[in-house]
């Protein structure tokens, strides 16, 4: 059977909807960049980039861009009035000093209890791209992730134990999907949301795993 998805810009909306007014986040690189173009006018939330920004706006337009001002995946960006630049070695020490709220990051795999694996999927020939994740996923006070439910092969990312290396323990706590939204809890999965016509019980089936309503 198959389902309604949510783009990713949809997802974004839905995790920059999340976001508590007077947070300091970090987005990470891909999909969480998009987060910075829906978040609610009014609020004060900082956004932050691994190689030394503090206080990023929305993407530019086209003919604004500044290739000399970019975030941690190489692209434009704006800043804010008040906005900084800094050192990465004192941008790691932001991270590893559990001065972020939140870190939103994509992901290969997520596992129930909260493990997170984004790096390297382990495959021959394929290029491990670490860079700050471990730092955020740990560093930060929340753990959010943004990805597909599936892969290409139908293959539910959400799964029992992560098979791929492990990015950090236990440091997961919403996954933000296009089919539908989970919290990690000491429990286990717990249903937040789902597309329309996307039923618990059908949830549970693609992803292979109990998740309480």
């Amino acid at each position: 059977m198959t389902h309604q998805r949510r783009s990713k810009d949809q997802i974004a909306a839905l995790v920059a909807k999340d976001i508590p007014n007077g947070a300091y986040v970090n987005l990470g690189i891909g999909m969480p960049t998009m987060v910075a173009n829906h978040l609610p006018a009014g609020l004060e939330i900082i956004l932050h980039s691994e190689n030394g920004i503090l206080g990023m706006g929305p993407a530019p337009a086209e003919s604004e861009q500044d290739f000399d001002l970019i975030n941690a995946g190489k692209q434009p960006v704006t800043l804010l009035p008040g906005g900084a630049f800094f050192h990465h070695a004192d941008s790691f020490a932001m991270m590893r000093g559990g001065h972020l709220d939140i870190c939103v990051l994509g992901a290969f795999q997520v596992s129930a209890s909260g493990d997170l694996a984004n790096w390297h999927t382990g495959e021959p020939g394929a290029i491990p791209a670490v860079g700050g994740a471990m730092d955020l996923a740990i560093g930060a006070k929340q753990t959010w992730v943004m990805m597909d439910l599936l892969t290409k092969q139908g293959v539910s990312k959400v799964v029992s134990q992560c098979t791929y290396p492990i990015t950090g323990l236990g440091c997961v706590k919403r996954i933000y999907t296009d089919m539908a939204t989970l919290d990690v809890t000491p429990q286990g999965l717990q249903w937040v949301d789902a597309v329309d016509g996307l039923s618990l019980p059908d949830l549970e089936r693609l992803v292979g795993l109990p998740i309480a309503a």
